[in-house]
């Protein structure tokens, strides 16, 4: 494992493609749990391995409560979970990502929108993301560009690309306008309604390793996280000359055929 302060301590341009494959496969992992229903041979395998569960070792308190309610989720399931248990997960599953029974969306527009409204200008600013990097996603209608799994996968992919202080630089803004904006309190809600520690845990730990990971990249550009009120004023809509806000980007009727998700 690889902790935060040790990362810094150690951090250069020969140690960089080792840390960012670690962060990669960290966040794919929490992209994973959170993209499909639970299986019993994906629990067997948690269960093995969850004291080890990721390459990032994290030191806040909010990240360790997380992974020690996760743990706690984890025992709360049967070592061989039967079809009832499986149930109960799978509902919960549903609940938290698929019909928003917990009031608590995976998607980014509803926590941004004004209205809180689904696919708003936050799914197109991300799809603009996306396809700066030759991306889309393969089925908008059934997972938003603004989804929070879909957005872990596209972190993953800068990881994987060239590990260099400017794709760090480029992350830790894709973090400051995107998720960090709105994933601690899908995380804290989530957390207080859902049924099962597991996903309280899970939901948890992925917003306090995402804020451990972005400290870390300030660590590391030597460069100081912006405050929420510059965040804030960085994504304010341009305004034309009468006042008055310019239209956003309109929906693409086509994209270029790419590497999708």
């Amino acid at each position: 494992m690889v902790t935060a302060a040790s990362a810094h301590s150690s951090t250069d341009l020969s140690t960089l493609p080792a840390l960012c494959q670690i962060v990669r496969e960290d966040l794919l992992l929490l992209a994973l749990l959170q993209d499909r229903e639970l299986e019993a041979e994906t629990l067997h395998n948690l269960r093995r391995e969850v004291d080890e569960l990721l390459g990032l070792r994290l030191t806040t308190p909010p990240a360790r409560e997380a992974l020690a309610l996760l743990r706690q989720g984890l025992d709360d399931i049967p070592q061989t979970p039967d079809a009832q248990t499986l149930d109960i997960l799978a509902a919960e599953f549903a609940d938290i990502y698929l019909n928003h029974h917990l009031q608590a969306s995976p998607g980014e527009s509803v926590w941004l929108d004004e209205d809180g409204l689904i696919m708003q200008e936050p799914m197109f600013q991300l799809r603009g993301w996306y396809q700066r990097h030759g991306l889309q996603v393969r089925n908008w209608r059934l997972r938003t560009d603004d989804h929070l799994v879909t957005q872990l996968q596209f972190i993953g992919f800068l990881l994987e690309g060239e590990a260099s202080p400017e794709r760090l630089e480029e992350i830790g803004r894709f973090l400051d306008e995107h998720l960090l904006r709105w994933i601690g309190a899908f995380g804290e809600r989530v957390g207080n309604r859902c049924q099962t520690r597991f996903y309280a845990g899970l939901t948890r730990l992925t917003a306090a390793y995402l804020e451990e990971f972005r400290d870390l990249i300030a660590l590391i550009l030597g460069v100081p996280r912006p405050s929420p009120e510059e965040i804030a004023e960085r994504m304010r809509p341009p305004r034309d000359i009468l006042g008055l806000p310019v239209a956003g980007p309109a929906f693409p009727a086509a994209v270029n055929e790419g590497p999708g998700w």
